[in-house]
Formats: structure tokens, C-alpha cells, sequence
């Protein structure tokens, strides 16, 4: 079971951190990834860490503002978000891909958390 929190209202050019707690190991061989959804949107890939290696991997709009880590003692994930800008309010959910398979693709995640709003204004 994953717990995501963090979320919330912040003016543009703030920064959130988001957080995504496990509540059993995490493997190695998992990704955990964070994706979000705008309203009437499909899912889309935000980052993705590699837990044996934190090997990371970002979609090319958030490359350079948003880092994601993991605390492998707290078996936590994070996404730090700096820079933000309005087009990055949505619902930002936590995932893992226990598989290890493809990282961006959302399908090939098997556990999800509950998403938590992030809303930035203007």
C-alpha cells in the first residue's frame, strides 16, 4: 500500500514536495514512479526512480525542476518540485512497478496510492 501526501496550493514559482510512503519492503527491482492527471486527461508520466540503482528518469517538462529520490530506511519516495508553474496543477499520484518493466508506462504499474492535489496559482 502506498501513501502519497505534500500536496497543496502554492503561487507560481513555488516549490511542493511530495512524498510516497510503502507500507512493505521495496524491492530493488521496483520502480516507483510518479505520475499526475489534468482534469480529463489520461495519466501522464511525471519521474520514475530505479530503487537498487536510483537510476532516475523525467518527462522532458519537468527535467531541471523536479527531482525525484528515495529514502530506502523509510521506504519513501519523494518529488521534490521547484519552479512550479500552472501547468503543473493536477492530481499527483505514486506508483509501483514491481516488475521493473517500463518505467514511463503507466499500465505496467501494479500499486497505486491515492493521488494528492497539487494546485498552482498565479
Amino acid at each position: 500500500q502506498l501513501q502519497a501526501s505534500g500536496g497543496g496550493l502554492v503561487q507560481v514559482g513555488g516549490s511542493l514536495r511530495l512524498s510516497c510512503a510503502a507500507s512493505e519492503d521495496i524491492y530493488s527491482s521496483y520502480y516507483m514512479g510518479w505520475f499526475r492527471q489534468f482534469p480529463g486527461k489520461e495519466r501522464e508520466f511525471v519521474a520514475a526512480i530505479r530503487w537498487r540503482s536510483a537510476k532516475t528518469d523525467y518527462v522532458d517538462s519537468v527535467k531541471g525542476r523536479f527531482t525525484i529520490s528515495r529514502d530506502a530506511a523509510k521506504n519513501t519516495v519523494y518529488l521534490q518540485m521547484n519552479r512550479l508553474s500552472a501547468e503543473d496543477t493536477a492530481v499527483y499520484s505514486c506508483a509501483a512497478n514491481r516488475d521493473g518493466t517500463n518505467p514511463r508506462i503507466a499500465n505496467e504499474y501494479d500499486v497505486w496510492g491515492q493521488g494528492t492535489q497539487v494546485t498552482v496559482s498565479s
